[in-house]
C-alpha cells in the first residue's frame, strides 16, 4: 500500500525540514531522511555563525530576510531566538591589508562593520600576534546560531501541522507515473505529485534517480576541531576571528576554541571524516597568527558544504520533469538563510511567487532557478 501525500521532501537537514514547516501550513507533507536522525550531515556539523556580510549578493539578501525570524521567531514556532552575541573580527597581515581595505569599502560591509586599529583588534582577541594584524574589520552584528534549536523548531512546526518526518528512510526506488512520483524506501512506499530535492550533498544523485541530468552540485569538505582554550583564560567574550583570505578562522565554543583551516576539498557525497593533514594545517595556521599552542585536540570532524557551479542556491521546479522541485546548493550558508529561503521556496512551490516581506530585502528567486544550470549539465 502506497501512502499518498501532497508533497514529499527528500532530505531531513535544515533545508528539508525548513521548507516542510512552511509547506505543512497548506499541504500534507512527508519528509524522508535516510539517516537515523535528522540533521546528521551539513546541518549538524555547521560552525553556526550568522553574518549578513557573508557570501554573494543573493546569499546576503536571504540572510537579511532571515534576520527578523531569527531575532524574534514567530510564536507558532515556539522557540526563543537562536541567536547569541558573538561579533566577527576580520584580520589582515601587511601583505593582506589592501584586500581588507577593499572589503571595507564594499557598501554592505561599510554599513555593517568598522575598521579597527591593531590595538583595538588585540583588545578584542589578545592571543593575536601584533605582526599578524596590520588591519582589522569589526562586525558587531555577527552572532552565534543555535542550529539544533532552529532545526527542532522546524520539525515541531511541521509535525504540529500534520506533517510526517520519517528517519531511516533512504530512497531506493523512484519513478513518475500517472502524474505521481512513486518513492520506495526500506521502510515503505509513498506517492505525491511533487518531490522536493533537499538532499544536500546527494542532490545530484537524487536527480539521477529521477532520470534527470545533474546540475553540478559539488560537495566541498570542510574540517573543524575543538581545542582547549589557553589555561586560566575566559575565551567566552572573544569574537569569531577570520583571516581575510579565509585561510583559517577560530571562535569560542563551549569554553574551548573551535578552529578550521576553511578548507574546500571536492569530494563525492559521503559521511565526511576529517583528514589529519587538514587538522594539522588548521593548527599550524592558527598558531602562526596567534600565541595559542595546541597540545591536544578534544574533538575533530568534517562536513560537506554543497555548492552549485556559480555558488548560488538552486531553487525551483525543474523544467525537464513535472513536479520535481530543487532546494539545494546552499553551500556554507544554509543555516543562516534557512528561515527566508524555506518560506520563499514553499511560497514559490505553492503559489509561484514569494512573500513581499522577503522580496523587500532584495531576494530575487529568478537568479536561483535551476534552468540557469541545465544547458551546461552533463547527460545522465
Amino acid at each position: 500500500m502506497e501512502e499518498l501525500f501532497d508533497i514529499i521532501v527528500v532530505g531531513g537537514g535544515i533545508a528539508g525540514c525548513g521548507i516542510a514547516a512552511f509547506l505543512a501550513e497548506r499541504a500534507r507533507v512527508l519528509v524522508l531522511e535516510k539517516e537515523a536522525h535528522t540533521g546528521m550531515h551539513a546541518t549538524g556539523r555547521s560552525a553556526a555563525l550568522f553574518s549578513e556580510t557573508y557570501g554573494a549578493d543573493p546569499i546576503r539578501a536571504l540572510s537579511r530576510a532571515s534576520n527578523a525570524f531569527l531575532t524574534n521567531p514567530p510564536e507558532a514556532f515556539n522557540i526563543a531566538s537562536p541567536l547569541l552575541p558573538r561579533g566577527c573580527l576580520y584580520v589582515a597581515s601587511a601583505a593582506q591589508e589592501e584586500k581588507l581595505l577593499a572589503a571595507a569599502r564594499n557598501p554592505l560591509m561599510r554599513s555593517a562593520a568598522t575598521l579597527l586599529s591593531r590595538d583595538e583588534a588585540l583588545s578584542r582577541c589578545p592571543i593575536l600576534k601584533p605582526d599578524h594584524v596590520t588591519a582589522a574589520l569589526w562586525e558587531p552584528g555577527a552572532q552565534d546560531l543555535e542550529v539544533n534549536a532552529l532545526l527542532q523548531a522546524f520539525i515541531r512546526r511541521c509535525r504540529g501541522l500534520g506533517g510526517v518526518v520519517r528517519t531511516g528512510s533512504a530512497v531506493v526506488g523512484f519513478d513518475r507515473r500517472d502524474g505521481l512520483w512513486r518513492v520506495a524506501t526500506e521502510q515503505g512506499r509513498y506517492q505525491a505529485p511533487v518531490i522536493v530535492n533537499a538532499a544536500g550533498a546527494w542532490a545530484d544523485n537524487l536527480a539521477a534517480q529521477a532520470g534527470l541530468a545533474p546540475l553540478g552540485i559539488q560537495p566541498l569538505q570542510r574540517t573543524a576541531l575543538l581545542v582547549p582554550s589557553p589555561e586560566g583564560v575566559n575565551v567566552a567574550p572573544w569574537p569569531c576571528v577570520i583571516d581575510i583570505d579565509e585561510a583559517f578562522y577560530f571562535k569560542p565554543d563551549g569554553g574551548h576554541l573551535l578552529l578550521s583551516p576553511a578548507d574546500e576539498h571536492p569530494v563525492e557525497p559521503y559521511d565526511a571524516q576529517p583528514d589529519e593533514m587538514d587538522v594539522a594545517i588548521a593548527v599550524d595556521r592558527v598558531e602562526q597568527a596567534t600565541s595559542l599552542r595546541v597540545r591536544r585536540v578534544l574533538h575533530k570532524w568534517a562536513g560537506l558544504r554543497s555548492f552549485s557551479p556559480d555558488r548560488v542556491p538552486v531553487v525551483g521546479f525543474d523544467p525537464r520533469s513535472d513536479g520535481f522541485f530543487w532546494l539545494a546548493g546552499q553551500g556554507g550558508y544554509g543555516i543562516q538563510t534557512a528561515p527566508a529561503l524555506s518560506q520563499a521556496a514553499a511560497a514559490l512551490l505553492l503559489d509561484g511567487a514569494i512573500p513581499g516581506q522577503i522580496a523587500d530585502h532584495g531576494v530575487d528567486m529568478a537568479v536561483l532557478r535551476p534552468d540557469r544550470l541545465i544547458p551546461a549539465a552533463a547527460p545522465c
